[in-house]
């Protein structure tokens, strides 16, 4: 089962992340994230940082995104084993959406379209919002935040995830990010147990 965090930065995403390894240790989950689960990824940050072309930046995503799957995420579901990845596809359709506006006619089709075919897409993504006033006070200074950090982008980029939340409401669960953090690694950590115990109950029928 492929579970995947998802929110804007600052949301605590990364936080329960972490978290949740304590807390599912018993399960033996695969813990991962994009970028950076692979050598891709590390292409990902330098375009990050040096800033370059977006449309350089949203293809070296959607390749780290290629790798993880082939590597880490695809290996790990053959295996029957529980992923879960901090970011994933979502977090390309709700940022580099709006990275590429101007640039690229219509960039969220543009960037399903990349994926269709060969993504996998997650059984459970959970959602963590709150206030973009909040998650700007949790973050670096303005002068050090990465572009994607900026209030204009991270208020379009919640808008997306919301969107897409109100699309599958069956695939994503939004989470109170104002909660206190072991509130919400709780509540993530027992609603994935209670997706495993109904999933194992389909199989068995």
């Amino acid at each position: 089962m492929l579970v995947t965090l998802e929110g804007i930065d600052g949301s605590g995403k990364s936080s329960l992340h972490a978290a949740l390894r304590e807390l599912l240790a018993d399960l033996d989950p695969v813990f991962t994230r994009e970028p950076g689960a692979t050598w891709v990824g590390d292409s990902v940050r330098r375009a990050i940082a040096e800033q370059i072309d977006p449309v350089t930046e949203a293809t070296l995503f959607v390749a780290d995104h290629a790798a993880h799957l082939a590597t880490v995420v695809r290996p790990a579901l053959a295996e029957g084993r529980l992923v879960i990845s901090d970011r994933y596809s979502d977090s390309r359709f709700a940022y580099q959406s709006v990275t590429l506006q101007g640039i690229i006619p219509e960039p969220e089709k543009w960037l399903r379209a990349m994926h269709n075919g060969w993504s996998v897409v997650p059984y459970r993504t959970f959602l963590c919002v709150l206030p973009v006033d909040e998650a700007l006070l949790r973050l670096k200074p303005d002068a050090q935040r990465e572009h994607f950090e900026k209030r204009e982008t991270l208020e379009k980029v919640q808008n997306n995830y919301l969107s897409y939340a109100r699309n599958e409401p069956t695939r994503f669960v939004i989470v109170d990010a104002m909660l206190p953090q072991e509130t919400v690694a709780k509540f993530v950590a027992d609603a994935i147990r209670q997706d495993l115990k109904s999933g194992k109950k389909k199989r068995k029928k």
